[in-house]
This record gives structure tokens, C-alpha cells and sequence, in this order.
């Protein structure tokens, strides 16, 4: 089997002949490439070649296509700062108030460059690769993550609890506007999967039930429209799901790509037969900061866990820093060929 078909397998609950392997690691990428942020951000072609050395060099199965997590904010006019040499941020919202919402026109993210070129490189790679590497083409913030962002964290926060309830479903569905477009976007590309990350949406930061209201409805648009394309969407959120684990079914989203806070155990017994599991080797303390041989104490316990499944894919619980030393991601992956299930 080629990587392709491993994840396809997963994803369809189906046997493989190993242990699929996808990255989420843009910024590992770029590094490794020799080329800054500013050069992977603004050249689609420098971006999509970093992905492709990447893959070539490690063997895996399958690539996340990711650039930052404002590309949508700056679409809708957030303002962003752009470091020479890390992933772009935002720092404050582009809505003072809540019922400035109803000042805004409506968004044409394709109108956004960062929009474009990341379309572009996802197009590149999946021609380089055909059916030979899947691709997941991931379409920046679901709309809660993307209401946080043009509101500012604080004030959305505040909002959630003292804010006028039909102004926060305004700010709702006009950023779920931007999200759809992307997803629709991003499906034309001809990418294997689609996802989205929501992470402001999980218990760390939000109560369960602020999470059902306001997120899983958003949520479950995003999955229902990359279905309606044909394509399987998966769903990234931060931190300790373990709360929110039942109303992440409810989304209808096929995969859930899981933060190393979520006990692995519990996610296993959650999504067994409903969904895929991706994950959730902790990217820092265990990746980038620990040894080879740490590296392959976690992966095979992680492995063990999910031995019993088809419905799984290796990879980290969130995006690899730059600074992950290469014997690390190799002896992930090496555990991962030698697993015997």
C-alpha cells in the first residue's frame, strides 16, 4: 500500500499494511527547507516544494497543508503582524464593538493573497504526489476560532456571557461565510480531506455547554459542506477535550486531530467506531525537546492504545515547532513501519 491508501484505509475503517503517518509541520517544514516564514508565506511555490522535501525525507503517508492560523482573520480584516521568521499572529480584533458587525460588507476571502497562495501550494503538491500521498488541505479557523480573533479573545469572551445573543449569531454567521468559502476553496484544489482547527472552542477556555451553542453548530456546517463536496473533514481543537469529546461526534466530522492534554485512553474508547483519531504525540515536550528514544516510548504507548483500530492516523497533537530535531520525527515514524498490530 502507498501512503494514500493507508490513510484512505483509516478512514474508511478499513486494514492497512502499517500505521499511517501524517505531519502537521509547517513550520518544521520551512525550516528545514532553509527558507524563512516570510518566503513560504508570500511564494506558494517555495511552500508547496518545503511540504514536498518533507515528505520525500521522512516517508509518511500523508501531509497537512497549513501556513498560519490568521489567514482567515486577515481576510476579514483583522490586523496581522507578519514575523520574518515565525507563523503569522493576530493581536487584537477589527470589531470594537459587537454591533459593528452589522457595518462590515460582505467578505470575498479568494480577494485575500495569503488565501491564494495557499490554494496554490496545495494544488502543486497534490499534482507532485497524485494518489501516491494523501493531502489534507486544512482551511485555517472554523468560525468560533475566527469570531475570537475579530473580537479579540477577552471581548469575545465577555461577549459570550453579557453580549446581545442574536449579535453573537450575526458575528457567527458572517464568520462562518469566510469559513465556508475557504472550505469551497480549498475542495477545488483537488485535496484529499478537508479540516479546520476551532481551538478557543475547547474546555480550556470555554464551558461545555458555550461550546454545544455556539461552536458545534458551526462546526457540524463545516462537516456537512465538506461532505456535500465529497470530500472527509476533520476537526482540530487544543488542549484537554476530554469534556466535549460526545459533542465533537455531533459534528459529523469524520476525523478529530487531538491535543496531547486529551487522555489518550478516553479518546479511544469516545471515538472507537465512530471516528478517526489523529494524533497526539505532544509536539513540544515530547518532540521537539525530548530524546529519540522518549520519542519511541510515547509512540508505541500511544500505538498500543489504538492497536484494536483501524480508525487511526500517528501524528503530533498540534503543530511540530521548527527547532524538532530530525531524529525525532524519524524515530516516530520508524516506530510507527515496525508496529506490529
Amino acid at each position: 500500500m502507498n501512503g494514500y491508501q493507508r490513510i484512505q484505509a483509516a478512514l474508511r475503517d478499513q486494514p492497512a499494511d502499517q500505521i499511517p503517518v501524517m505531519l502537521h509541520n509547517f513550520l518544521m517544514a520551512a525550516r528545514e527547507a532553509g527558507i524563512t516564514m516570510t518566503q513560504f508565506r508570500n511564494d506558494s511555490k517555495m511552500m508547496a516544494e518545503a511540504f514536498i522535501r518533507s515528505v520525500e525525507k521522512y516517508q509518511i503517508d500523508g501531509v497537512m497543508i497549513d501556513m498560519d492560523t490568521v489567514t482567515l482573520a486577515g481576510a476579514v480584516g483583522v490586523p496581522v503582524d507578519f514575523p520574518h521568521d515565525d507563523a503569522a499572529r493576530s493581536k487584537q480584533g477589527n470589531l470594537k464593538d459587537l454591533p459593528d458587525i452589522r457595518k462590515l460588507d460582505g467578505v470575498r476571502v479568494d480577494h485575500y493573497k495569503f488565501v491564494q497562495n495557499w490554494l496554490e501550494a496545495v494544488r502543486i503538491i497534490k499534482s507532485y504526489f497524485k494518489d501516491e500521498v494523501f493531502v489534507r488541505g486544512n482551511c485555517d479557523q472554523a468560525p468560533f476560532s475566527l469570531a475570537s480573533m475579530m473580537r479579540g479573545m477577552e471581548n469575545w469572551m465577555t461577549d459570550l456571557y453579557m453580549g446581545e445573543e442574536a449579535l453573537l449569531y450575526e458575528i457567527m454567521d458572517y464568520c462562518a461565510d469566510a469559513s465556508l468559502q475557504f472550505i469551497r476553496l480549498m475542495a477545488q484544489t483537488g485535496c484529499d480531506m478537508l479540516s479546520n482547527g476551532d481551538s478557543p472552542a475547547g474546555p480550556d477556555l470555554l464551558p461545555p455547554e458555550l461550546y454545544e451553542k455556539f461552536a458545534v453548530p458551526y462546526e457540524k456546517k463545516m462537516a456537512e459542506e465538506s461532505h456535500r463536496l465529497g470530500l472527509p473533514y476533520g476537526l482540530h481543537i487544543c488542549g484537554n477535550t476530554e469534556l466535549i469529546l460526545k459533542q465533537m461526534l455531533e459534528t459529523g466530522s469524520d476525523a478529530f486531530e487531538l491535543d496531547y492534554k486529551t487522555d489518550t485512553q478516553k479518546a479511544f474508547y469516545a471515538l472507537n467506531d465512530k471516528a478517526v483519531f489523529i494524533g497526539n504525540i505532544d509536539p513540544s515536550g515530547v518532540l521537539a525537546m525530548g530524546t529519540p528514544e522518549m520519542v519511541r516510548e510515547k509512540t508505541d504507548k500511544l500505538l498500543r492504545i489504538f492497536s484494536k483500530t483501524h480508525r487511526f492516523i500517528l501524528n503530533a497533537g498540534c503543530a511540530i515547532p521548527a527547532t524538532t530535531p530530525e531524529e525525532n520525527i524519524r524515530a516516530m515514524v520508524q516506530v510507527a513501519r515496525e508496529f506490529e498490530r
